[in-house]
């Protein structure tokens, strides 16, 4: 999981740099998208945050998010989604509880917005897998019930099949006496 999203920041920040367009072989390639006076733009920065992100455990991981979520900006709120997105027991709703204003946000940094988009999408994904996984233990579990019900039921039957073979038995003996 911690791959992929490593690798879609990747892509997003590819991405986010073509927009800009390319430059010329022979010129000097200007400063990238959203960087203002040698400051990295969101997109950088998020990416250079998920590079961080990485190698932490799940518990840094919280630590962060809650550090995160102490900051107001839609920067900060899809900081703290992101270190939650890495988290397996994260909840999707807390995912999703920080990335939907800004996702909705017209005026909201585009760079932002996007990975703010991507994560709602990777949390309702998540959230899609879990009820199909849950629904899954669910039929398994019924299935199972239903397996040990007839198991039993087929012991019953065996024990009174063997019950009336022992009485047809009993009663050939009583039919024909040993003389």
């Amino acid at each position: 999981m911690r791959r992929a999203l490593a690798c879609l920041a990747f892509i997003f920040n590819a991405g986010c740099a073509m927009v800009g367009g390319v430059a010329p072989a022979t010129e000097a390639a200007p400063a990238s998208p959203g960087t203002v006076s040698g400051k990295p733009g969101s997109a950088e920065e998020l990416v250079a945050y998920l590079s961080r992100l990485r190698g932490m455990s799940e518990t840094a991981l919280a630590a962060e998010a809650t550090r995160q979520k102490r900051e107001t900006t839609d920067l900060a709120r899809v900081k703290a989604a992101l270190a939650l997105s890495l988290s397996p027991q994260a909840e999707e709703s807390d995912i999703l509880a920080l990335v939907e204003p800004t996702a909705r946000k017209e005026n909201a940094d585009r760079d932002v917005k996007a990975m703010a988009s991507f994560l709602q999408a990777l949390a309702t994904e998540r959230r899609k897998l879990k009820e199909s996984a849950a629904a899954a233990g669910n039929r398994l579990r019924d299935e199972k019930r239903l397996h040990e019900a007839q198991k039993q039921r087929a012991e019953a039957l065996q024990q009174k099949l063997d019950a009336l073979t022992d009485l047809e038995k009993s009663l050939a003996d009583r039919q024909n006496p040993t003389r």
